[in-house]
């Protein structure tokens, strides 16, 4: 793992593949460290020729932290008011550009997750000339009417953080289960992940900063429409954190994107249906390489 300078910012980041090959961008979700890309799959898709990147997002993981700004009123943000917002999915977008630019990746296939397919959106529809392909994962188009979460998921993210190492990782445990499904959710899995992204960096404050960078962006549905490289939405139909809505609606909004949809898959990837997530996501690729 190595840092970078970008966008005024530190970006801790790592980098599979050679170096020669088509750049893959991977940004992971809310709150989420970039050891949420599980090093198998990035392998995999290093493998298929490709020079895989991921990184942890500003104010989580290694990344630089905004604590100087302290918290934002989240329910300020909800009203609509960005006064306390330390930044925006703009920002965050910029700086998937900046790291490219210090990889010296003029163009990239760019995946994300959650938040992170919110991101990647953003990051195609600012810097259009700089993506090849889009893959967003279990995410919405920023409109207030779709792909909006559960009062139970409401409730259950509300939580407070726990006190302790202990507290804190049986609390994030929870929350994992929660918005997982039943048919899918391995729990020793997701203690392994909850505890090796605690003892790497536990900055819950961050991952409030981020939910407010979320909630004081434009809507954008519109801007979606504009959008001319392959595209393709993957989601969960029992998702609900990012109610299926808002896959559909990303759908919709992008002019020939192609949709993926998992039943009884909740705001998780498991292994179960990694295979046929790659293959959807290497065959979006395939068509920016072969399109006319």
């Amino acid at each position: 793992m190595a840092k970078a300078q970008a966008n005024g910012i530190d970006i801790e980041f790592d980098v599979f593949g050679d170096r020669e090959n088509p750049a893959i961008i991977l940004i992971m979700g809310l709150g989420a460290q970039m050891i949420a890309w599980p090093v198998a799959i990035c392998n995999e898709l290093a493998d298929s020729g490709f020079r895989v990147v991921r990184f942890d997002n500003r104010d989580c993981g290694l990344s630089t932290k905004f604590d100087s700004v302290g918290l934002p009123k989240i329910f300020a943000g909800v009203a609509g008011d960005a006064s306390t917002a330390a930044y925006s999915l703009i920002d965050m977008a910029d700086d998937v550009v900046g790291l490219m630019d210090f990889l010296e990746v003029k163009a990239a296939h760019v995946v994300g997750i959650s938040m992170g397919g919110m991101i990647a959106q953003q990051a195609v529809i600012d810097h259009p000339k700089r993506f090849l392909s889009l893959c967003s994962i279990m995410a919405n188009t920023g409109a207030a009417n779709v792909g909006q979460p559960s009062p139970e998921i409401i409730a259950a993210l509300l939580k407070p953080a726990g006190r302790d190492r202990e507290t804190s990782i049986a609390a994030e445990l929870e929350t994992s289960r929660v918005i997982s499904s039943e048919r899918y959710f391995d729990r020793e899995k997701a203690l392994a992940l909850v505890t090796k992204s605690y003892d790497r960096c536990f900055c819950p404050d961050g991952l409030t900063r981020q939910l407010m960078a979320i909630l004081v962006s434009p809507d954008r549905t519109e801007a979606l429409g504009k959008i001319a490289i392959p595209a393709l939405v993957i989601h969960g139909l029992a998702d609900r954190l990012v109610d299926p809505s808002g896959g559909y609606a990303t759908a919709w909004a992008i002019p020939d994107s192609k949709i993926l949809t998992f039943e009884g898959m909740a705001h998780e990837l498991p292994e179960a249906v990694w295979r046929d997530v790659r293959d959807a996501i290497l065959e979006n690729i395939y068509r920016a390489i072969t399109r006319p």
